[in-house]
């Protein structure tokens, strides 16, 4: 057995077909195939469901891919930690996010290229639920979501901020002007909001459900800029984080009243998996970002 193995593995498991794995890997298809093959007569057990096309791993499998993203992950900061002894510490973090902490992430990246400038990132959008199943698959290296509203076991978590909601509307709006507004009122709409199957609109939703309210939501969409868009083209009101308009700036045209009854408000953090020793550059981010939040 050998670590290349465990990488092809690992991309099949990632990209379940094996083509795409065997070009995610440079190599040829029939060469990954070939070393699975071997992964299997060496370890005595069937690894891959085989048919006419990948259907999947099998029992024995899946808990081959566990040891292999464990030795894999060990060998990433294995390498990481000898460079840094050389260098200073490298490498690229990919960081899963959800959408509505998007505009918090260039305070993390800024204060990392000042610490660590040969880190490099990658940043995906993704759902909260999106977020912890990477973290499992090892296809991400951090997440930064909500820490308080869905289950985080076996992670190791750290505050960043705390998430609070606003209603915005165009600035002409008869409710513009007002220094608050109730979630009751602000069901009225019509609304623009996120998916339903996003963390933020759960929220939303059961903040609606507790003061016995449905919200007129008349579009659903997957990005907060699109909310911004809908409410100065077409007159909708929307419900945002107000991190989001703190981190874009004014908008002419948009006026954000705070909600209240109930206040409402969630704690966003980085989530990584609970490993001793932390690979250096995971560690090296949470210890920058320490202080590093906004209440």
């Amino acid at each position: 057995m050998d670590i290349r193995q465990l990488q092809y593995l690992a991309a099949l498991a990632r990209e379940k077909h094996f083509t795409r794995a065997a070009e995610a890997c440079n190599v040829t298809q029939p060469t990954l195939s070939s070393r699975i093959r071997q992964l299997e007569d060496e370890l005595g057990v069937p690894i891959v469901e085989r048919g006419q096309r990948y259907l999947g791993l099998t029992r024995e499998g899946e808990t081959v891919l566990k040891w292999a993203h464990a030795i894999l992950d060990d060998c990433s900061a294995l390498q990481q930690e000898l460079a840094q002894m050389r260098t200073g510490l490298g490498g690229r973090l990919t960081l899963g996010v959800i959408p509505t902490a998007l505009l918090f992430t260039p305070r993390i990246t800024a204060v990392m290229t000042k610490l660590h400038p040969n880190v490099a990132f990658k940043i995906l959008s993704l759902s909260s639920i999106e977020i912890l199943e990477r973290l499992k698959d090892h296809a991400i290296d951090v997440g930064i979501s909500y820490l308080d509203n869905e289950p985080v076991d076996f992670h190791t978590t750290q505050p960043l901020y705390r998430e609070r909601y606003c209603l915005i509307l165009r600035s002409s709006h008869s409710l513009a002007t007002r220094k608050s507004i109730a979630w009751a009122e602000a069901a009225a709409g019509p609304l623009c909001l996120l998916n339903a199957e996003m963390q933020n609109r759960r929220i939303i939703d059961r903040a609606f459900r507790d003061v016995g309210a449905t919200p007129n939501c008349k579009v659903e969409t997957t990005s907060l800029s699109n909310i911004l868009a809908h409410v100065l083209g077409s007159g909708l009101t929307g419900i945002v984080p107000e991190n989001f308009l703190a981190g874009i700036g004014p908008v002419e045209g948009i006026a954000a009243v705070p909600l209240t009854d109930p206040d409402v408000q969630h704690e966003i953090g980085l989530i990584a998996l609970d490993r001793d020793p932390m690979p250096p550059a995971i560690a090296a981010l949470f210890q920058a970002c320490k202080g590093l939040g906004i209440s």
